[in-house]
Parts: C-alpha cells; structure tokens; sequence
C-alpha cells in the first residue's frame, strides 16, 4: 500500500466542481467523487460551514483530508467532504471565462463573487492538506477504518462501499440506500438501523452471502461481484426471504432487526401452517412469562424456548416452595441447602404451565438438569 502527501490548491479541487442531483457530487477536474452516491448527504450547519471558510481566508490549516486512488486518474473522498463541499458551495465554479464564479453560501452577507480580486486569490490559493492511498482493496479497508475518526464517522458498510466501488455498488444501492428503493419499500419494516448509512444494504449482502458458495461474508461478496454490472442478484435473494416471511407470519413491530435471512435458510423448506402459527403468536404475546417477544418467531420455527426467556421463579417464591417440601428436593427427596437449590416449574411452561407460586416447585441441581434433558 502506498500513502501519498499532496498539497491540492482550492482552485483545484473547485473546478469543475458538480451536483448531479443523484447524489454523486464531483470535483477537481471532474476526477474526484466528493460525495459518491454511496455517502450520506451533506450535513454542515450554516456555523459549521462558516468556520471551514473563515479557516481557509484567515489563512489557518484546516484538518488533513483523505482520499482513496481509484486508478484511471480518478479519486474518491474518504474523509473531507463536508468541508470539501463547503468550499465549493462557497465559491460556486462555473465554467464561465466572464462570470467564473457563483457561490451560494454568503460569509457575513458577502458571497465569494463580491469578495475583492486579491482576496479571491488569496483563498484559491489556499493549500489543502491531503493523503492518497493507493493499494489492494484489503489494504484500503483496513487504512479507512484507522483514519475513520472524524466527527461524522462513516460506518463499517459506507468504508466497503468505498473499498469495492463501481457500477455493482451503485446499482445495489438503488435498491437498499434510497428511501424509494425496492428494498426499503418492502424490507423496511424487517430491518433494523437506517437505510442512509448503509445498514439495510449491509443486512441484504450478509444474507446473500451466507449462502453463496463462493463467499463467507459481506467482504467477501463485494469483491467477488464489484466489477458486475447489475445488483438485480442481490433484490432477488431479498426478496425471497421476505416474500418467504410475509407467507407465514402476520407484521408485527417485534419482527423488526431479526435475521430473516438466517431463518429463510434454515427453515424455508418445513410445512408450516400460517393459521396455526397466527393462534400461537397471539397466545404467546399474551402470555406474561414470555418476557422476550421478538423470540417468539425464531420460537415457534425451531422450538427453543431460550428465544423466549421465560420468566423466572422470583427468590420468594423459591424459598415459599423451599420451606414447604421441608429443605428436601421433589425428585430424590435428598435434603440441601436453598442455595443448592433451583427453582423448578412442575407442569413445564411448554405444556402451559405457568409462572405461579402454585406451580413452582425446588429441585437439586442434579435433578434438575436430567428434569430439562428428557
């Protein structure tokens, strides 16, 4: 991996300075992705925005920058957006020879056009620190994730995006980064974070890749596909899952952020009775032992009651059934003390069974343990 220190003026970087209104912005010389579309959109308060322009015109270093070498004389910023685009913003390029420049974001009610010719100069003069790094996209990866501590820190998905940018990227994106996407419209309700930084297109990629042969996780697929023209792939396996899901269980705010992926893998192929499933979700949100109700799908899938953390037999009541079978366990009758003790419920919570003092009884550990075997 090599790291390059350059000195870029701001005449550089501004020209040819460009929003799409797709969400790519460009610069220095159209070569530069200031903002791809894979980043957030720009978020520098008016305040923000003043202090990097007041920076570069009372001649102070502004913060070093960093952009990723993409080959082909092209550049992708990595750290520096924002005050990247404030700089621009301000200064407002045109490639006009009579009328250069309209900035749009006055300092102190002077736009950059109003400004005198040598203050102009002054600040397209003005050098910004920046470090390129060019190398393999693992060496990227792992060098973004250590210079990733800027106020407005990109998450794990947008540093990938970074990595394993192309046409594959922005095609997948348009499915699970846009608020109108196939993705967010339809899985939105199954999945958890947001989808502007990148957490529903990480959620899709992870469920893809865990049953793609060629591939054990998000890195993985990404490299493998980055050069693919189309992310259609990537729609379609989502789409799956859901389709798989929204056929058996009725939407209910506690689906949100489970793996849907994971389950579709493992149980996409079992009989399963969408009415019957219906009347259990309804008696065991209903049921105050269940204190875990986003456990109860994965539950009713495989049988283990653990997603479900049922309630526990309170310390009173423990001692109540302790003191009543006289310090002696249910099963062997052996004599122990309470804190060798556990709380035990006699008709077990499957065969609803519950959670009530008439129902609890105190069984040694070992009884215990080949009572939850059987």
């Amino acid at each position: 991996m090599k790291i390059e220190l350059r000195h870029i003026p701001i005449r550089e970087l501004v020209k040819g300075y460009n929003d799409d209104g797709e969400g790519g912005v460009v610069g220095y010389g159209g070569r530069l992705d200031v903002r791809p579309p894979y980043q957030r959109e720009f978020v520098y308060g008016e305040k923000q925005a003043k202090a990097v322009i007041e920076t570069v015109q009372d001649g102070f270093p502004l913060n070093v920058m960093y952009w990723a070498d993409n080959g082909g004389d092209r550049y992708e910023i990595i750290d520096g957006q924002q005050r990247t685009i404030s700089i621009a913003e301000y200064i407002g390029w045109r490639d006009d020879p009579k009328r250069p420049f309209k900035g749009n974001m006055p300092i102190d009610g002077l736009f950059f056009q109003n400004l005198q010719a040598d203050e102009q100069r002054s600040i397209l003069d003005y050098e910004l620190t920046v470090y390129v790094c060019t190398g393999t996209d693992k060496e990227k990866l792992k060098w973004f994730e250590k210079i990733n501590i800027a106020g407005e820190e990109l998450s794990r998905q947008e540093l990938r995006n970074a990595v394993y940018s192309g046409v594959w990227v922005t095609n997948a994106k348009q499915y699970f980064s846009r608020k109108d996407g196939f993705g967010v419209r339809k899985g939105g309700g199954y999945l958890q974070g947001d989808w502007k930084r990148q957490d529903y297109l990480e959620t899709a990629i992870k469920w893809a890749a865990s049953v793609d042969d060629e591939t054990e996780n998000v890195d993985e697929y990404m490299g493998l596909r980055q050069h693919d023209e189309s992310a259609e792939h990537l729609w379609l396996y989502f789409e799956k899952v859901i389709d798989w899901v929204e056929s058996i269980f009725k939407y209910r705010r506690e689906m949100k952020g489970l793996d849907w992926g994971g389950l579709y893998t493992a149980h996409k192929d079992a009989t399963l009775d969408p009415a019957a499933i219906e009347d259990e979700t309804q008696r065991l949100i209903a049921d105050d032992d269940v204190e875990r109700q986003k456990g109860i799908y994965a539950y009713l899938l495989d049988g283990d009651e653990r997603h479900l953390r049922i309630r526990a037999f309170s310390p009173t009541m423990k001692r109540r059934a302790y003191e009543a079978q006289g310090g002696k366990c249910a099963a062997c009758g052996d004599e122990f003390t309470l804190a060798q003790m556990e709380a035990d419920h006699i008709t077990p919570w499957r065969d609803k069974g519950a959670t009530v003092q008439e129902n609890c009884q105190v069984l040694c550990r070992d009884c215990n343990r080949r009572k939850g075997a059987k």
